[in-house]
């Protein structure tokens, strides 16, 4: 695996990542499990995209000082599309997350602690599946392809049902828990595991972690390969990634109360995989420039939510 980055770089990237997710849990520990309201949850998103831009600029500072002006213009703006790319498929995450929580009836107080122990799940997963992508791109070029036509299918295949609701009842995970677990009647505060009448078991918010888990999973197999259309570099890869991964819980409170009023982003989003899958498929032949890429992808996630803004949902009085 190629990569531009510095083991000094990897370093500062780790060190930033665990400072911002203690920070995170520390907050959290001092204000204990309270109510999201919309207030914190836009400054918390603020924080986080200006953390993003900032490392991003670190970036760009030290590449321009290492490797010249237009190497440095050029990863960042990779770096930039990745961002903006994840963060927008991370919204179909954040609706089946607000479908889960509804599903078990998740406390408001207790959703927070839930999505900051799923927000280190899927950083640990898609690390995995990152590294492991990055493996099987630099050793077998053609599987690019194979990305490509998951992403172009996948994409079509959101398309034709992209107003269809996710079914948790035939979920395998939950099927499968719910015949092989004990899982008591009631939540035990943040305990996963509790003592119910005499007998220990499983509490729902367990449950609740693991299907986050395995949502997260599902959507980082488009996601992740939709990035490395962008970006061959594993560190590009991975920081944008992760970068998008730490504003999702902020992200979600932000997003939760509106989720109905974004009824036509799931043709946006899809339409966003169509375009980076035939964008890969073609690359051998036209490699289309970084910058009109993050332009197609902002201008169909932006036109797709104003017209869900201008155009009532069709069940809608």
């Amino acid at each position: 695996m190629h990569t531009m980055a510095t083991p000094g770089l990897w370093i500062a990237f780790t060190m930033v990542v665990v400072v911002a997710l203690a920070a995170d849990f520390w907050v959290l520990g001092r204000h204990g499990a309270h109510r999201v309201t919309l207030r914190e949850a836009a400054w918390w998103s603020a924080a986080w995209i200006t953390l993003a831009l900032a490392f991003m600029a670190a970036l760009w500072w030290w590449l321009d000082g290492h490797g010249g002006r237009a190497f440095a213009n050029e990863i960042a703006l990779e770096f930039l599309t990745g961002y903006l790319l994840e963060k927008a498929l991370s919204v179909d995450n954040i609706f089946v997350f607000l479908l889960v929580f509804n599903t078990f009836a998740v406390p408001a107080e207790l959703r927070q602690r839930a999505l900051m122990l799923g927000v280190i799940g899927a950083i640990v997963l898609r690390g995995v599946m990152i590294f492991v992508g990055a493996a099987l791109v630099a050793r077998f070029h053609w599987v690019l392809y194979l990305f490509g036509l998951f992403l172009l299918f996948t994409g079509v295949k959101m398309l034709l049902s992209a107003n269809d609701k996710p079914d948790l009842d035939h979920n395998p995970v939950l099927r499968w828990m719910r015949g092989h677990l004990h899982i008591t009647r009631g939540f035990h505060g943040e305990q996963l595991r509790a003592v119910e009448d005499g007998r220990h078991g499983f509490t729902p918010l367990f449950v609740v972690l693991v299907l986050l888990a395995v949502v997260d999973v599902v959507f980082a197999v488009d996601s992740i390969p939709a990035i490395f259309a962008v970006t061959l570099d594993p560190f590009i890869v991975l920081t944008s990634n992760v970068f998008a991964v730490l504003g999702l819980r902020a992200l979600f409170f932000l997003l939760a109360g509106m989720a109905d009023r974004f009824h036509l982003l799931g043709y946006g989003l899809s339409l966003v995989l169509v375009f980076i899958g035939a964008k890969m498929l073609i690359a051998h032949w036209y490699k289309i420039p970084i910058g009109l890429a993050l332009g197609v992808v902002a201008v169909l996630i932006v036109a797709s939510i104003l017209a869900s803004l201008a155009i009532p949902p069709r069940n809608s009085e």
